[in-house]
């Protein structure tokens, strides 16, 4: 969505099997996502050849390791808080949500998993997030999982310098402005 507002979708993701066939699986992310994990979103999706994906069948344990492998390598604090179970990172300003009910439901394509930095999604509105439904598939997460915990709680300050940013607290994506209109004339 061209000009979207800060925190409302502006991109959105969706695989089917067929032209016709009913979703596979979505994924949306706000207009201040970071440019870093839309590109490596772009990235994975052009270099994808196959999915994952098991259509109707719930998410199960082996598919969160996967999809959260890199936060765990990272030493990302793990919780679990009733249906939520949460990676944070050490300063707490990033973090990825999996909700565990509505995983069990995947023919709903519903927000069963949330990437975030800022404030936490249970705590308010994030600075930015991805949202993704529970049949996406475990290595595009884990592809956003190793961005995240690579690229959060990196911002430096250098004597004389302007800080660096990182994806917690990075600009916005650049905005894509369309050009002026092509017409013809008879």
């Amino acid at each position: 969505m061209h000009e979207a507002p800060a925190h409302e979708t502006a991109w959105t993701v969706a695989a089917y099997e067929t032209p016709v066939s009913e979703r596979m699986w979505v994924l949306t992310a706000t207009g201040v996502t970071p440019a870093p994990l839309l590109q490596d979103l772009l990235t994975h999706l052009a270099d994808a050849e196959g999915w994952d994906t098991a259509l109707g069948v719930p998410v199960n344990e082996k598919m969160v390791t996967a999809a959260t492998q890199p936060l765990s390598s990272a030493g990302w604090k793990h919780t679990v808080d009733g249906r939520w179970i949460r990676w944070t990172s050490s300063d707490g300003n990033a973090g990825i949500q999996f909700d565990a009910f509505a995983a069990q439901h995947p023919s709903q394509n519903q927000a069963t998993w949330t990437l975030w930095a800022g404030t936490s999604p249970d705590q308010g509105r994030p600075t930015w997030s991805i949202t993704a439904s529970p049949q996406t598939p475990s290595s595009l997460l884990a592809s956003l999982a190793e961005s995240l915990a690579h690229e959060t709680g990196t911002r430096q300050v250098q004597q004389g310098r302007a800080p660096t940013t990182s994806l917690a607290s990075g600009p916005p994506a650049p905005a894509v402005t369309a050009g002026p209109s092509a017409s013809r004339s008879r």
